[in-house]
C-alpha cells in the first residue's frame, strides 16, 4: 500500500519538556512572537524562561477560536515586532493561530490569499518561520498537523489555511502543563483525542503507519480519560492523554477523518460550541450509523472489522462486537457529562441545512462508507 507520512521536524515529549523551549527558541531566531490562550497561567513557565533568555518578546493572546480577522491582526503585530520565530503555547486555538502567523510571516499577503473555500486558495510557497508548538490541553494534536483552522463568523464557516510547509519545527509536549485542566475541558478535549484516533483508523485513507499509531493510542485514552476527568492530578492519566492527543494528531494529518469532523466544521462555524464537545456529542451516533451502513450494504468486511477492533481496544473485551464499541463510547460521553448539541442552540430546524453543509465537507470524504442524507439527518437528530 503506497502512503506518505509527514510531521513536525522534531517532537519532544515528557514531564518537564517545557524547559527546553527557551533554548530552542534562541537557536531558531532572535525576536519571538508568543501566542497563548485565554489564560496565560499554563504558559507562565515558558514565557518566564523566554524572557530570561533576553530575547525581545511580543505576547499575543487568542480569545476563543481564531478568526480570519484575529489572524490578520496577529500577523500585523508579529511583522511590526520583526518576529523571526513563533512560540504557540496553549490549546488548539493558540497553536492554530501560531501556525497561521508563522506561515504568513514567511509568505506575503493576507490570510484570504491562502485559505480554502472562501479565500483565493493560493499555495504557500515558503516554509513557515520556525514554530515551536507547546500544547497545554490534550485533545487536538494541533502541534503535529499541517493546517490552521480559522472561523469566519460573518459567514458561519470554519476554513483552513493548509500546507505541508506549515508543520511546526518543534513540538514540545509536557503532560505537566495539562495538570490544571478543569474536568469539563478535560472531557471535551479528551473526547476530541478519542475521535481523532477512531476516525483515522476506520477511514478510507488508513495506512499501516497510522494504524499502528491509532492502535497504540486507543487503549491509552480509553483507560486514562475517565481517570483524568475524575482526578486531574493523576499524572499517569495525564501522560497517557497527552500521548493519545499527539497520536491522534499524527494519525489525522496522515490518514483522514470522517463524518464526525464533517459535521463539526459547519456546526462550529455557526454555533458557540467547543469543538471537542461537538465531537463528543456526535461520535457514538456517527459510529452507529457507520456500523449499520456497513452491515447493510458493504461487502468489504475489513471496514466493519475495524470497528470490531476499536470496540475490543476500548472495552478490553476480546469478544466485543462493533455495537459494544458504540455503547462504550455513549456511556463514556454520559460519564463525562458532555451535553448534547441542543445545549449550544441547535434545534431540529437546523438539521437539514447542516446536513447539506456537512455533505460537502472535506472530512466527509474520509468516512469509511458514504452516508446518505437520511442517515446523516438521523445522526444529527440523535446528537441533539
Amino acid at each position: 500500500m503506497p502512503f506518505a507520512f509527514a510531521t513536525a521536524t522534531e517532537i519532544v515529549f515528557g514531564a518537564g519538556a517545557r524547559a527546553t523551549v527557551a533554548q530552542r527558541a534562541r537557536l531558531a531566531g532572535s525576536r519571538v512572537f508568543v501566542v497563548t490562550g485565554q489564560s496565560s497561567a499554563p504558559s507562565a513557565d515558558v514565557i518566564a524562561a523566554l524572557e530570561g533568555c533576553g530575547l525581545p518578546l511580543q505576547r499575543w493572546s487568542v480569545d476563543g477560536e481564531p478568526t480570519i480577522a484575529s489572524a490578520r491582526a496577529a500577523v500585523d503585530a508579529a511583522r511590526q515586532h520583526g518576529a523571526d520565530v513563533v512560540v504557540a503555547c496553549g490549546g488548539g486555538s493558540a497553536i492554530d493561530l501560531g501556525k497561521a502567523v508563522a506561515a504568513l510571516l514567511a509568505n506575503p499577503g493576507d490570510p484570504l490569499d491562502y485559505v480554502e473555500s472562501i479565500g483565493r486558495g493560493q499555495a504557500l510557497t515558503e516554509r513557515s518561520v520556525p514554530l515551536i508548538a507547546v500544547p497545554t490541553t490534550a485533545g487536538t494534536g494541533a502541534e503535529v498537523t499541517r493546517n490552521a483552522v480559522l472561523r469566519v463568523p460573518e459567514d458561519g464557516l470554519k476554513v483552513s489555511l493548509r500546507s505541508p510547509l506549515m508543520l511546526p519545527a518543534l513540538a514540545v509536549i509536557d503532560p505537566e502543563l495539562t495538570r490544571a485542566l478543569p474536568p469539563a475541558l478535560t472531557a471535551s478535549t479528551g473526547m476530541d483525542a478519542l475521535t481523532q484516533l477512531i476516525e483515522p483508523f476506520v477511514s478510507v485513507k488508513a495506512n499501516p503507519l497510522t494504524d499502528a499509531i491509532c492502535l497504540e493510542g486507543l487503549p491509552r485514552v480509553a483507560r486514562a480519560l475517565p481517570r483524568a476527568f475524575r482526578h486531574g492530578d493523576d499524572m499517569d492519566a495525564r501522560t497517557d492523554m497527552a500521548l493519545g492527543s499527539l497520536f491522534g494528531g499524527l494519525a489525522l494529518a496522515n490518514a483522514a477523518l470522517g463524518a464526525v469532523h464533517g459535521f463539526a466544521a459547519p456546526i462550529g462555524g455557526r454555533f458557540p460550541a467547543p469543538h471537542g464537545a461537538v465531537c463528543a456529542a456526535l461520535l457514538p451516533h456517527v459510529m452507529n450509523a457507520n456500523v449499520r451502513a456497513l452491515q447493510a450494504r458493504c461487502g468489504e468486511a475489513d471496514r466493519l472489522d475495524r470497528f470490531v477492533r476499536v470496540a475490543r481496544l476500548l472495552t478490553g473485551d476480546p469478544h466485543a462486537s462493533a455495537g459494544d464499541g458504540v455503547d462504550w463510547v455513549a456511556r463514556l460521553r454520559a460519564q463525562l457529562q458532555v451535553p448534547g448539541l441542543g445545549a449550544y442552540g441547535l434545534t431540529r430546524e437546523h438539521v437539514d441545512d447542516l446536513v447539506s453543509a456537512a455533505s460537502v465537507a472535506s472530512s466527509m470524504r474520509g468516512n469509511p462508507i458514504a452516508l446518505d442524507a437520511t442517515e446523516l439527518r438521523d445522526v444529527l437528530l440523535a446528537a441533539l
